[in-house]
């Protein structure tokens, strides 16, 4: 199993068509392909969790690397364990006697016991636990021979055209080297059963190049190289190499969870939005109108901290202090006077399509504001009137596509854990960042009756951010060519990689998508009991 992180699957579709990624063209030409979607609203943080497990976020409760700690109104960053909390499609191979080779999938923790190999962030573009393997003499002998990813373990940073490019082949490097370690560990592991190798490239790729890539971002550069192009291209080489490695005698599957696109919405612009329409009140501002000199400083601190520290800068730090915060388990509190708040945002990142709201519940926070039952559900109409009112000035369209609670798209035990509602923005046009472009289009603004204008300054680096659409493709011995007619969910794939494993997979929220695993002879899409949720039995080939 080949991951492509974060690809766009309009850009492999191109490179496909174009012939200029012959490798993963050739994977579809002979093998079985559909187009996918993830978790609805939390695939940014939600995509690895949900897929490895085959539930959704109302089961295991992570929607964003960092979340709000239930009961409380203090972020905290997800350990190890809080992130897989169900055994994943590999833990059930491993279980059924078989090596597995677990190879740089991103928000994970490290498991000695499964048998095989693993390695945990080489070069992931999540780095959140530290680079480490299993057995931990390959950890050595990976970085002895291979040495460190080429590129820096946190993409996010300012640079200067130049500095891009030489970036963009650090990822091309980097992805050479992927291919060439995985294929020493096949030679080493000869009786391996499953693999799953994870390439990170495509993912920083997309959030720090896309302008390079796409001429309707602000700061596209008509004369500038397609970064973004180079890097695929050398994604599709390794692929190719991993793939001439193994024949054609083993089952190859390409999965590209979810997707990218150009940064856009007004995800920055939401908590000044509840702010002025008086549902989220910051702590600095509700102290400050107090007459607190302390608190009231805090606030012009946190002020000054945003305009001299830049936005790439910034992200470290916090990722420090959540990285502190984590081992002494407390969480950074967040800047809100609960007693003024019926709602407060949920970072979901600044660019992609969706933001996050949680409600302030008596009962649930620590000091809710709102009743739940007919109260809340009259704030949230009214909160999602006000939210869909707001327009571009720049387009004199609404800004928000829709809004949507959570309760409506997921049921679990953790659904209290998620974000109340979500805020699906327009994404069209393309907002710009002071980062590139000379910071072409970096002022977003929506504006309201009730709200009047709101305005910001974009100073973060992406200019790429995700998309919830994907693909897979899967080829092998006796796999029917063809494309499957309908949009498959992420959690559909583990069930259905379980049955082509003959691993069974009762407690997956989603059953197997048997059109995936078309035969060339035998079982049909219309033969669904012949591939049950138990898989087609122990026998199967990997």
């Amino acid at each position: 199993m080949l991951a492509l992180d974060a690809a766009s699957p309009g850009v492999l579709r191109r490179g496909i068509d174009e012939g200029w990624l012959p490798s993963i063209a050739a994977l579809e030409a002979r093998g079985r392909s559909a187009k996918t979607r993830s978790v609805e609203g939390f695939y940014v943080g939600a995509t690895w969790p949900s897929f490895a497990m085959g539930r959704g976020p109302a089961h295991h409760g992570i929607y964003w690397l960092d979340r709000v700690l239930p009961g409380t109104y203090r972020m905290q960053r997800a350990g190890a364990s809080e992130l897989v909390p169900y055994p994943t499609l590999w833990d059930r191979v491993a279980a059924t006697g078989r090596d597995v080779l677990v190879l740089d999938v991103p928000l994970t923790g490290m498991n000695a016991e499964r048998r095989g190999v693993q390695v945990m962030e080489w070069g992931v573009h999540d780095a959140v636990f530290g680079y480490g393997a299993s057995p931990a003499s390959w950890e050595a002998e990976l970085r002895s021979r291979y040495g460190p990813h080429p590129a820096p373990p946190h993409c996010d940073a300012v640079r200067s055209p130049a500095e891009l490019e030489a970036f963009a082949d650090q990822l091309v490097r980097g992805a050479g080297l992927r291919a060439k370690w995985t294929v020493d560990l096949f030679d080493r592991y000869p009786e391996w059963g499953f693999t799953i190798q994870v390439f990170s490239e495509t993912h920083c790729a997309g959030h720090q190049l896309w302008h390079t890539h796409d001429p309707r971002h602000p700061g596209w550069d008509p004369e500038g190289p397609d970064l973004v192009r180079r890097v695929y291209r050398a994604v599709d080489e390794a692929v190719g190499e991993i793939v001439d490695a193994v024949g054609p005698d083993t089952t190859v599957a390409l999965i590209d969870l979810h997707g990218m696109g150009a940064a856009g919405g007004h995800s920055l612009l939401l908590r000044e939005v509840l702010v002025r329409l008086g549902y989220e009140t910051p702590q600095s501002a509700a102290t400050a109108a107090s007459g607190d000199g302390a608190a009231g400083s805090d606030g012009v601190l946190r002020s000054l901290y945003r305009a001299l520290v830049p936005g790439g800068l910034r992200g470290r730090i916090y990722d420090w202090r959540q990285r502190a915060n984590q081992s002494r388990g407390v969480g950074s509190p967040l800047d809100l006077d609960p007693s003024r708040t019926r709602a407060f945002t949920v970072g979901l990142g600044t660019g992609p399509p969706f933001s996050a709201i949680r409600l302030n519940l008596k009962g649930r926070e620590s000091a809710g504001t709102l009743e739940p039952g007919p109260e809340a559900d009259a704030f949230v109409a009214e909160l999602r009137a006000e939210l869909e009112a707001l327009v571009d000035p720049r387009t004199g369209e609404r800004a928000v596509a829709r809004t949507v609670r959570t309760r409506d798209l997921f049921q679990g035990p953790r659904l209290d854990h998620l974000p109340d509602l979500l805020v699906e923005w327009r994404m069209t046009p393309a907002r710009g960042t002071t980062a590139v472009g000379a910071g072409a289009e970096s002022v977003w603004e929506v504006e309201s009756p009730h709200v009047g204008r709101v305005a910001a300054q974009n100073d973060y680096c992406r200019t790429g951010e995700h998309r919830p659409d994907g693909m897979v493709l899967l080829a092998g011995p006796g796999l029917r060519p063809g494309a499957v007619e309908r949009t498959l969910s992420i959690l559909e794939l583990a069930p259905t990689f379980g049955a082509l494993l003959g691993v069974p997979t009762p407690e997956m929220e989603a059953a197997p998508a048997v059109e995936l695993l078309g035969r060339e002879a035998g079982p049909s899409a219309d033969d669904a009991p012949a591939l049950s949720r138990d898989g087609p039995g122990p026998g199967a080939p990997r």
